[in-house]
C-alpha cells in the first residue's frame, strides 16, 4: 500500500507540475504574434515547426501542437541545413481564412525565404483544422540581394491593397505589394519600398548583414496613421541582448515614416518605445493589436532574473496627446 500511495502521489505531482509548466504566464517565446478566434487567444512564435500556444485570457497559456510537424517540403532548397526551426511568423484573418507567414533562414545570412500557410480555423479540435502550405512568397539570395527575406508582417492599406513588410539588417526593411491571393509579389516601379534602415560603418556587402541593426517590422493602423514599429540593436544574446523597440508613423502605408522629431526612418530615425532595464536585458520583436477596445504591445524580453531566458511580455498601449504610443515595461 505504501508503494502504491507513493506512486499515486508522484503521478499527481507530475500531473500538477506539467499543468503549471504548460499554463505559466512567463512562457518561453521569441518573436510572438497573436490573434483571437472566438473566446481563445492564439500565440504563434519562433520554434520547431512554428510554436503555438492558446489562452482564454492572455495569462494562462497552453502549448499546442506545432504548425509543421515536418519541415515544409521546399525549405531545404532555400537553406540546405534547415532543421524545421521556423522563425518570426505573422498571422492574419482575411475573408474567412487564416494566413500565416513564416521565415526559413540560415542564421546571420540572407539565405532566406518567407513562406505562407493557410487554415480555416485555429481551433485544433475543429474538423476543419488543417494547415495547407502555399510555398514561397519571396526569397533573398546572397550575392544578389541587399535585403533579408525574414520577419514578415502583412498590412492592408485604406483601399484594401495588401502589403508585406519584412527584413533584418542589410539595407533595411522592405515593403512590397501583394496580389489578391496575398502571395504573389507585384513587381511594378511603385510596388517596392525601403521603409526603415540604419547606416552601417562600412561599405554595403550583400553577403554580410553588417552593423545596421534593425529588424522585425510591424505596421499598426491607428487614427489615420500607419505606425511602423521596428527593433534596433541585438537580440538572441541572453544577458548580453540590447534589443529595443522604436516607432515612426505615416499617413501613407508606403511612407515616409517619421519619428516624433520629424526624422525619417529611412535615415535611421525612430522614437523609442521601450528598452531593457535591470529586470529585462533587452526587449523587442513586437506585434501590436486591439482586443476588445484595448491596444496591446506583444513582444519578448530577456529575463535578468532567469539567466537571460526569453519570455513573453504583454503590455497595454496608451497614446499621448500627440498620438504617440506609451508603454510601460513594468506591470
Amino acid at each position: 500500500m505504501k508503494i502504491a500511495n507513493i506512486i499515486f502521489l508522484v503521478m499527481i505531482y507530475a500531473s500538477v507540475s506539467f499543468a503549471q509548466d504548460t499554463r505559466r504566464s512567463d512562457i518561453p517565446v521569441h518573436d510572438p504574434v497573436m490573434i483571437k478566434e472566438g473566446d481563445t487567444y492564439y500565440l504563434f512564435c519562433t520554434g520547431p515547426g512554428i510554436a503555438v500556444w492558446s489562452s482564454p485570457d492572455m495569462k494562462a497559456w497552453k502549448r499546442e501542437a506545432a504548425v509543421f510537424p515536418d519541415p515544409p517540403t521546399w525549405a531545404t532548397s532555400v537553406a540546405a541545413d534547415f532543421r524545421n526551426h521556423i522563425w518570426a511568423p505573422d498571422i492574419t484573418l482575411h475573408n474567412g481564412e487564416y494566413y500565416l507567414y513564416y521565415s526559413v533562414s540560415a542564421f546571420a545570412k540572407n539565405t532566406s525565404a518567407i513562406g505562407l500557410a493557410k487554415n480555416k480555423t485555429l481551433n485544433p479540435e475543429s474538423p476543419d483544422y488543417n494547415w495547407e502550405d502555399q510555398g514561397v512568397v519571396i526569397q533573398s539570395v546572397p550575392g544578389r540581394d541587399l535585403w533579408n527575406a525574414i520577419d514578415p508582417n502583412l498590412v492592408f492599406d485604406e483601399e484594401g491593397t495588401p502589403w508585406l513588410n519584412y527584413g533584418s539588417f542589410w539595407n533595411g526593411m522592405k515593403l512590397v505589394k501583394l496580389g489578391d491571393d496575398l502571395k504573389t509579389v507585384q513587381n511594378g516601379p511603385d510596388d517596392w519600398h525601403t521603409i526603415s534602415r540604419r547606416e552601417r560603418s562600412f561599405e554595403l556587402d550583400d553577403r554580410n548583414p553588417g552593423d545596421g541593426a534593425v529588424e522585425a517590422p510591424f505596421i499598426f493602423k491607428k487614427d489615420g496613421y500607419y505606425y511602423l514599429f521596428v527593433s534596433f540593436d541585438y537580440c538572441c544574446r541572453g544577458v548580453n541582448s540590447t534589443y529595443k523597440m522604436v516607432v515612426g508613423r505615416s499617413k501613407d502605408v508606403k511612407g515616409p515614416y517619421l519619428d516624433r522629431d520629424g526624422k525619417s526612418m529611412f535615415e535611421g530615425g525612430g522614437t523609442l518605445v521601450l528598452e531593457g532595464n535591470e529586470n529585462w536585458h533587452g526587449v523587442g520583436h513586437n506585434s501590436a493589436y486591439t482586443f476588445d477596445g484595448t491596444d496591446y504591445l506583444i513582444f519578448h524580453g530577456y529575463d535578468a532574473n532567469d539567466n537571460g531566458r526569453s519570455k513573453l511580455l504583454i503590455r497595454e498601449m496608451e497614446w499621448d496627446s500627440e498620438g504617440w504610443p506609451i508603454v510601460s515595461l513594468e506591470e
